[in-house]
């Protein structure tokens, strides 16, 4: 099997390894370096995460489509996950979907063509305090609103 991830990949694996009861226990930190890497995680890096751990590449599977921090598709250079659970929903989370869908071109789960872009809802950000709350790839914004979300979309052009 031809290697996809890079000798940086391994060297923070063997960094980490000491820190942990049993190689499995890798699997986390394993697939955030590789979609770190990658930029999402597919079939080839996780049989290759299977691998190095020493397990069936269906665990890594398992593991990677629970977590909805995993991405098993390709993502736009900047990924949007938008809470839409109660408090956010209660606090116009809905609106700013719908808004976002609207200025970017595209629905939720979609990808707009020029790979910028790509818009999820989540189910809890843990920001209901803030809410609405969205994470911009691995930064929160909170209390949006459509103008909130113009200004945060037009920082990034």
């Amino acid at each position: 099997m031809a290697k996809i991830l890079s000798q940086k990949f391994y060297d923070e694996m063997t960094r980490l390894e000491p820190r942990y009861p049993t190689r499995v226990a890798l699997l986390i930190p394993a697939l955030h370096a590789a979609q770190d890497e990658v930029r999402w995680l597919p079939p080839e890096v996780l049989d290759e995460i299977a691998a190095y751990i020493g397990i069936h590449p269906a665990q890594v599977r398992e593991v990677a489509s629970f977590y909805t921090m995993f991405n098993l598709e390709p993502v736009g250079k900047y990924h949007l996950k938008v809470c839409t659970n109660v408090a956010c929903c209660l606090r116009g989370a809905y609106q700013v979907v719908e808004h976002t869908e609207k200025k970017l071109g595209i629905k939720v789960g979609e990808t707009t063509p020029d790979k910028r872009f790509t818009l999820h809802e989540e189910e809890c950000l843990g920001a209901c305090g803030t809410a609405p709350a969205m994470m911009l790839n691995d930064d929160y914004h909170e209390n949006l609103t459509p103008e909130r979300i113009d200004s945060i979309l037009a920082g990034l052009e």
